[in-house]
């Protein structure tokens, strides 16, 4: 749709962002005049009925919820094509911020954080997973007040899951993503305490957590550690981005509120000794070895030539 177009009771002023299913309208609603955002799929997607139903679930799940770091679905009356409508929230993408940043404030990232786990302690106590939640999901503008969008592939306890393979391979291929969504497990509240952990590490490195592409291998690897990218990293805060990051789901926050309460209480956290920093040491040893060993080999041949050359005049 164009700029100047109606969509039933909404004007569309402009494109504000695309995903590969969706497409996301700046609009005004001609009954209130008030503006709105609306996510509408692309014309090719349309016809998917799973994703259609993923938008009816978006909306369903939206009108239940009522948080200030939750756009509002706000979508009334007769729909011609299916579309989610919310409130309008003129913020930027935590995306943005971070590409534009690199990294950012210490203090700034664990504000975002914790802002964002609050909204997550309300819809975890509504019985609702994310499960989609990466940067792009995160709005910001001023004093760092968030929104959180996104709410497509969200769960409720109880609901059937919905299946679609490009979906799910899209979704998988996020570094966001937890371990156990990627081996086919179903999501709940502690996997979106993980993919905020792997936020909050961005927001304070600059870098994701594992190196490499391929999210299927951090099934095998242990987080870089956070001290390694950034000396003033505090060992509670690292501390911290560990238990968000654990592998295993038992062994994460119980819950969005003690997630917030260390962030915001470092000085009483604890450090434990940790099997994946002795690990990372062993692993930094032995690459070490490797690349010394591989320079004497490549040097090696240019040691003798050089000795010969010297030594062949004589």
């Amino acid at each position: 749709m164009n700029p100047g177009d109606q969509l039933d009771d909404y004007r569309i002023d402009g494109v504000v962002a695309q995903s590969r299913t969706s497409v996301v309208y700046r609009g005004t609603d001609l009954r209130t005049h008030s503006p709105v955002a609306i996510k509408m799929p692309h014309p090719e997607a349309e016809s998917d009925a799973t994703l259609t139903e993923r938008l009816h679930r978006e909306q369903e799940i939206g009108k239940t919820l009522s948080h200030p770091g939750i756009n509002k679905v706000v979508t009334e009356g007769t729909q011609t094509r299916v579309y989610v409508v919310t409130e309008w929230f003129g913020g930027e993408p935590l995306r943005q911020i971070i590409s534009e940043q690199k990294k950012l404030r210490r203090e700034r990232a664990i504000r975002i954080a914790v802002k964002v786990c609050d909204v997550l302690g309300y819809i975890h106590g509504h019985g609702i997973a994310h499960r989609n939640l990466r940067p792009e999901k995160i709005l910001v503008r001023g004093e760092d007040e968030i929104k959180l969008t996104g709410l497509e592939f969200a769960s409720r306890e109880g609901d059937r899951r919905l299946t679609f393979t490009s979906l799910a391979q899209l979704v998988g291929a996020s570094p966001y993503i937890s371990p156990e969504e990627l081996t086919g497990g179903r999501a709940d509240a502690r996997s979106d305490l993980y993919s905020l952990g792997v936020i909050l590490y961005e927001m304070l490195t600059g870098r994701l957590p594992f190196p490499g592409p391929d999210a299927y291998e951090r099934l095998k690897q242990h987080p870089i550690p956070p001290r390694q990218l950034d000396p003033s990293i505090s060992p509670q805060l690292q501390e911290v981005l560990y238990r968000a990051l654990e592998r295993q789901h038992r062994n994460r926050y119980a819950n969005a509120h003690d997630f917030a309460q260390e962030l915001q209480h470092l000085d009483r956290v604890g450090v434990a000794e940790r099997s994946e920093l002795r690990d990372w040491r062993r692993q930094r040893s032995a690459t070490t070895r490797k690349v010394l060993l591989f320079t004497a080999i490549l040097l090696l041949p240019l040691l003798i030539f050089a000795l010969l050359l010297y030594f062949a005049p004589r």
